[in-house]
């Protein structure tokens, strides 16, 4: 692996975790794969700025030969994603260039069209926008000029601010336009030279796959044929077309839980990352989550107190955020312990069944946090 891995290697009882959960979680993942459940999987735990656990299962490709994941294998995050188009805007708040109480229409003017000019970063970061249904076409993955045109005739569903409404693909195309539009820059370098590349991360998270690093892509199984296709992995979709190590995605999720800070890095001010890790959308329930309240931050979503919560562990610290990938994956940081975890897997699983090993994955892990 390569030597730029930003975080050192500890052992567990090291960085005080107890090891009987995480044997249950190793068994768990390891029932998972032979009942078929997911080919491939991997998972990451670290702590104070340590890597504690790093570990890759079964196969990256089953399709025609069968190739064994490796710890170099790339996964897809699918939603995941999302936390680190958001990061990029963060970076352009620390530096004045935006607000999140700006209106989008203040950087794409076209936006203001169909009734959107009063819309807010801050509304669409959280899910409110009233546009949660919106996508761009396949053509405009390489075309950014036409993808900003088709972000900008997005049509409202509801008056803005009135409901909590995952926007599974719309939200972070408006972000990613707004990137541009305030950089002068492709979103993907962006994100690359301002968030990935400073914590040490270059060989193992990507938002958009160069194509002599495409060979270490899984293949995800469950979801769109196109996944897998080389025109996908280069597009480095900002809702859902990043790929990652699990290790590279707790090393980021650690900057997140230490205040915005790896190492020696300072990403982000301690301010920054409480503002966009704090519940801003209070108890409402999500209408695209069947009703589970999300606690929507401005990239990441956070456990809270309430009964019901998806992918962060019933029993994890009301602290806890992060953000997960449809049906194959979640990402978390604890700030009250400095643990950070990643579970990836390769394929989409449905629903009860996906969000019911979740909880007990996470729930494995904070078990193990003395």
């Amino acid at each position: 692996m390569p030597s730029s891995y930003p975080l050192p290697e500890a052992g567990l009882a090291e960085s005080g975790f107890a090891q009987k959960p995480l044997d249950h979680l190793d068994s768990l993942i390891k029932a998972h794969i032979e009942e078929g459940r997911y080919a491939g999987a991997q998972i990451a735990l670290a702590r104070h700025g340590k890597l504690a656990l790093f570990r890759t299962y079964g196969d990256a490709r089953t399709e025609a030969t069968r190739v064994p994941a490796a710890n170099d294998t790339l996964f897809l995050l699918f939603s995941q994603t999302k936390v680190l188009t958001s990061a990029a805007v963060w970076t352009l708040v620390e530096e004045g260039k935006l607000s999140f109480m700006d209106r989008v229409a203040d950087h794409l003017p076209e936006f203001a069209a169909r009734g959107k000019a009063d819309i807010t970063l801050e509304q669409v970061m959280t899910h409110q926008g009233g546009f949660p249904s919106s996508n761009v076409t396949q053509d405009a993955w390489a075309d950014h000029a036409l993808m900003r045109a088709q972000v900008c005739d997005f049509s409202l569903e509801w008056t803005p601010g009135t409901r909590l409404q995952y926007h599974g693909r719309a939200a972070h195309l408006v972000q990613a336009m707004v990137i541009e539009a305030v950089t002068g820059q492709d979103y993907r370098e962006v994100i690359r030279q301002r968030v990935i590349e400073p914590l040490g991360l270059g060989q193992d998270v990507y938002v958009g796959v160069p194509e002599d690093q495409q060979s270490r892509c899984a293949d995800t199984m469950g979801h769109e044929p196109h996944d897998n296709t080389a025109a996908f992995r280069s597009a480095g979709l900002p809702h859902g077309g990043g790929f990652a190590t699990a290790r590279g995605v707790a090393a980021f999720y650690q900057m997140l839980g230490h205040a915005g800070r790896l190492g020696g890095v300072r990403l982000f001010s301690p301010r920054l990352i409480a503002y966009v890790s704090r519940n801003h959308t209070g108890e409402s329930p999500d209408l695209n989550m069947t009703g589970i309240p999300m606690h929507r931050g401005l990239g990441p979503h956070v456990r809270g107190e309430s009964d019901r919560i998806r992918g962060l562990g019933t029993i994890g610290a009301p602290s806890v955020f992060g953000h997960g990938g449809v049906g194959s994956s979640y990402s978390w940081a604890d700030p009250s312990s400095g643990v950070s975890f990643s579970y990836l897997t390769n394929f989409v699983s449905p629903d009860p069944w996906h969000t019911l090993r979740l909880d007990r994955v996470a729930n494995l892990v904070h078990a193990a946090i003395d």
